[in-house]
Formats: structure tokens, sequence, C-alpha cells
């Protein structure tokens, strides 16, 4: 039934999308890239891709800071064109995926009130995907109470911060567990919302984001370890959906140490082998804990590409929206590593990147 009425709102907008995902660099433009000499030539060889002349009036020499920045902005006025012609409900469904940039945009500000930074100098290094209307208002906050009031009035992430947090919370200390906590918020009411969305928008999306729950549930936990978190409150952190919930949850609450975390994972099957390839590469190279953590987010950003990249073999969905940004994104870090090396010469580690097509 979804296919005999997609297409009067949204069809023109995913055919748009899928236009941009056809745009996406192959592995034939990543050898092309990864051959280059300097970052003019790094430049030239974007020039012949969908990018186009993005560097043309960028002076000489270019940074790598300025490759990110100018490829950022393309996905983001890509972006603003799908939502300046959307109608609900995907306007809605677009605005939950700025919702999380906005998150780490507000969490930003709070870190620079808090150290009683310039805020006018940190909106320069917020996401510009997480900008709203009224950010210029927060940056009149003199101190964290009248910051924690502003966001409840000028922000529409006000719910999850009134439901979650109060003016006391906002400390150094707690910095990171505002983050998660209010991500976390984010997270359950965008996975409620795509649920009422219905199939096939519903069975793709919750997918995804039940990975990202569970994502988020395996680093907070490894994360915390050697930590003053206590165990309840890593548990408040841990999103109440995804795959590990809700037994998995409940056990890497109580998990001690990786091993542990590990043996939890087990009962997933596609968790399993990040953690296998994880344990063997700690053996046979002595990595550490730190080293094993890097290793899985490399193995999570793997995962996340292959499911974003699933979410196009269905049609008469939104998925498309949320999995082209998703994928957007990690062509950008991919350029943006292949252009440091370049940079700085490293070119025994140019070819750590992660692939999309």
């Amino acid at each position: 039934m979804e296919g005999l009425f997609f297409n009067v709102n949204s069809g023109f907008l995913e055919g748009i999308a899928r236009g941009y995902k056809a745009g996406i660099l192959n592995q034939g433009h990543y050898a092309s890239l990864t051959q280059c000499e300097n970052l003019e030539d790094l430049k030239t060889q974007l020039s012949a891709t969908d990018y186009g002349n993005f560097l043309a009036n960028e002076p000489s020499p270019i940074s790598t800071t300025t490759i990110s920045d100018k490829a950022t902005q393309i996905l983001v006025d890509q972006f603003h064109f799908i939502r300046s012609n959307a109608v609900e409900p995907l306007c809605k469904f677009l605005d939950y995926i700025t919702y999380g940039y906005m998150i780490d945009n507000v969490v930003l500000l709070i870190t620079g009130t808090l150290h009683e930074r310039d805020t006018h100098e940190l909106l320069e290094r917020c996401h510009p995907l997480g900008i709203f209307d009224t950010m210029p208002a927060l940056c009149v906050a003199t101190n964290v109470e009248e910051l924690y009031h502003s966001v409840l009035v000028e922000t529409p992430l006000a719910p999850y911060f009134r439901d979650c947090l109060s003016a006391a919370d906002l400390d150094d200390l707690n910095i990171e567990i505002i983050r998660n906590t209010v991500y976390k918020a984010y997270l359950e009411d965008f996975y409620n919302f795509v649920g009422g969305l219905g199939s096939p928008t519903s069975e793709v999306m919750q997918t995804i984001l039940a990975f990202e729950a569970d994502r988020r549930t395996i680093n907070i936990t490894i994360n915390s370890f050697d930590t003053e978190l206590t165990k309840e409150q890593r548990a408040k952190l841990f999103p109440a959906i995804g795959r590990l919930f809700p037994e998995g949850n409940n056990a890497l609450a109580k998990a001690d140490d990786l091993e542990q975390a590990r043996l939890v994972c087990d009962n997933i099957s596609e968790y399993r082998s990040f953690f296998d390839s994880s344990s063997s590469a700690q053996a046979s190279h002595d990595v550490g804990d730190l080293g094993v953590a890097a290793l899985l987010e490399d193995r999570f950003f793997r995962m996340e590409v292959h499911l974003n990249k699933q979410a196009f073999m269905q049609q008469f969905q939104y998925g498309v929206f949320y999995s082209y940004m998703k994928l957007k994104e990690q062509e950008i870090r991919n350029v943006t590593w292949i252009a440091e090396c370049i940079a700085q010469d490293a070119r025994d580690r140019i070819q750590d990147f992660i692939p999309i097509f």
C-alpha cells in the first residue's frame, strides 16, 4: 500500500537521494587518491568526481581542515535542498537526523561556558547541520544555569534535557554523562518515531538505530572501565533499544573487564566477529585495551556502512535519506584521512580507511 502513495510526496526526493548516492566515491577513485603526491594532486583528482571544483577558490597551500570543511558543506547543502522540498512526515524525519548534531553542538557550548570560553568562537566549531535558528541566543548565557534554561526554551532538544537532567548536573565531571544521557533519550525517541511510520521505513531504520544503540552501549561499557563511573550510573546511560537490550545491557552493566564484555556480545553473531578480531589482535600485537577499543570502533564503522548500504535495497521508505548522510560522512572521513596521510607523508597508513563501494 505504501508504494501507491509514497511517490506522491517523496518519490522525487528519494530519486534525488539515490542520485546523490551514485556519486559516492568507489574503489577506483580511492586508488587514484592514494597515489597522489601532494594535496594539490588530491584536489585535481577530486575535481574529476562529483565534488567538482569545490576547492577552486581556496588559496594554496590547501589544508586538510579546508578539504574536510568544504566537503562537509556540500553534504549540508544537499541536506538543506532535500529538507526544503520535503513535506510531513519526511520533514520531521529529517529534523530528527539533525538532532544528533544539535546535541553535540549544545554539549560543546556547555563545555565552553564551563571553561569561560567565548561562546561566539565556539559557534564557528559547531557542526553546520546542528545549527538552529535560536542558537545565537545560547551565546548570551554567562553561566551554566542560564545556558541550561536557554536550552530548555530555545532548542528542539528541550524534551531530552528536561526529562533527563537538571542544571545542577552540568559540570566538568558530568559532561560525557550528559552527552550520553541526552543521546540515549534522542535515540529512543527517534526509534519510536520511525516505528510509527510503518514498514518498510520502520524495518530499515529500526535495524540501523538498534545497531547504533548497541554500539553506544558497548563503547560506554569499555570506556567506563577503571573510571569513577559506577555500574549503576553506567546502566542508566544504556539506550533501552537494540539487539543487546535487555539481557545484554544488564550483563554489560555488571562487566568488569573487556573479556566479560566480549562474552556478553558473543550472543550476537555479528558482534562476535568484532571481538574475535580484537582479541586476536591484542594477543599478537599487545595493543592493550585502548588499541582494542580503536579496533572495535573500526569494525563498528564497517558494520554501519554495511547496514546503510542495505537501506538502499528497498524502495518507498525514508531510510535512504538517513543512510546517505551516514555514508557521505564516512566518505568525508576517508578523504580527510587520505589527505592527512599525504600531508604528513604517512604512506604506510594511507590504506587504513573504510571503502564504501
